[in-house]
């Protein structure tokens, strides 16, 4: 069982998978916050059921699954129904990122959670040892969310603006990525974080 738990934060388009990929490369396990979410309001679950009651039927799509589309285009739109989501599936991913790092073999685990500063930060995530941000400037996290995602730029700024700002990421960071340069240069940030955090989780 890991006893060490580091978790990977950024905002939104800031490659934040670009680095848990090269982590588990390395055999590092990461629990990844995003399919805690899926399945925390997979068909048939509490979870969407609680969705449901809150939001009505029509978040849901022709198969009976969560419209996901149709719910961030609301949650973006509307603060007050956005912290009403984050209240039904936050706790139930932590719940999970922790059984997930804790259970994983390796001298430590990954939990990769993209909303670690908007979802309570240290005192939601007690059993992170370190945080680590990816970090980005904002201009070149715009472009990317719009090609990314092909939308507009609007519809960009507001999901950025939805998120924690760079300077509050980087108030819990422990560690920091700058990811603004070839993705080739996180091979050798990684293998930097790998060995700093084997030799952590060993001391």
């Amino acid at each position: 069982m890991a006893a060490f738990c580091v978790g990977v934060t950024g905002g939104v388009a800031s490659g934040k998978s670009e680095v848990t990929r090269r982590f588990e490369a390395l055999g590092v396990r990461v629990a990844d916050a995003d399919l805690a979410a899926r399945a925390a309001v997979a068909p048939g679950s509490d979870g969407l059921r609680e969705v449901v009651s809150a939001f009505g039927a029509d978040v849901l799509d022709a198969d009976g699954g969560l419209d996901r589309a149709a719910m961030r285009r609301r949650v973006f739109a509307d603060e007050t129904a956005r912290r009403r989501l984050e209240a039904i599936v936050h706790p139930r991913v932590r719940e999970a990122l922790r059984w997930q790092c804790e259970s994983a073999p390796g001298a430590y685990a990954i939990a990769a959670i993209p909303l670690l500063a908007e979802g309570g930060g240290r005192e939601a995530y007690p059993w992170l040892h370190r945080i680590l941000v990816v970090d980005v400037p904002t201009a070149v996290q715009r472009a990317r969310v719009m090609a990314r995602d092909r939308v507009e730029a609007d519809l960009a700024e507001r999901m950025i603006a939805a998120q924690a700002t760079r300077a509050q990421r980087l108030a819990i960071a422990d560690d920091v990525v700058v990811n603004d340069g070839p993705l080739e240069a996180l091979d050798r940030h990684v293998a930097d974080l790998d060995r700093r955090y084997r030799a952590l989780a060993g001391g």
